[in-house]
């Protein structure tokens, strides 16, 4: 059983920052591709970046120069330092990450996500 929990979310105000972590635990066999998605009131969940194992990275567009993604395989974690919040990011983040065996045989698993609010 493989488990994902997500920590660091809450309330900020815009252009302050924020940073996410995601640790997996259970029986981990190798992570290969990490994100982080999130889903705001009424929309479809969405990508907002990725990381490869070898740590090749992809940013949504709207994210793309305020974001990092990272991830420490030694500690099976993958994290985002989100700078110059706005009000539009306001959304459930969730993690997500490929762990099997083999990229064949890899299953996705989610965590139970955590809320990021930008408000004034």
């Amino acid at each position: 059983q493989v488990q994902l929990v997500e920590s660091g979310g809450g309330l900020v105000q815009p252009g302050e920052s924020l940073a996410l972590s995601c640790a997996a635990s259970g029986s981990i066999d190798t992570i290969y591709a990490m994100a982080w998605y999130r889903q705001a009131p009424g929309n479809q969940r969405e990508l907002v970046a990725a990381i490869t194992i070898g740590g090749t990275t992809n940013y949504a567009d709207s994210v793309r120069g305020r974001f990092t993604i990272s991830r420490d395989n030694a500690k099976n974690t993958v994290y985002l330092q989100m700078n110059s919040l706005k009000p539009e990011d306001t959304a459930v983040y969730y993690c997500n990450a490929d762990i099997g065996p083999s990229p064949a045989w890899a299953k996705e698993y989610w965590g139970q996500g955590t809320q990021v609010t930008v408000s004034s």
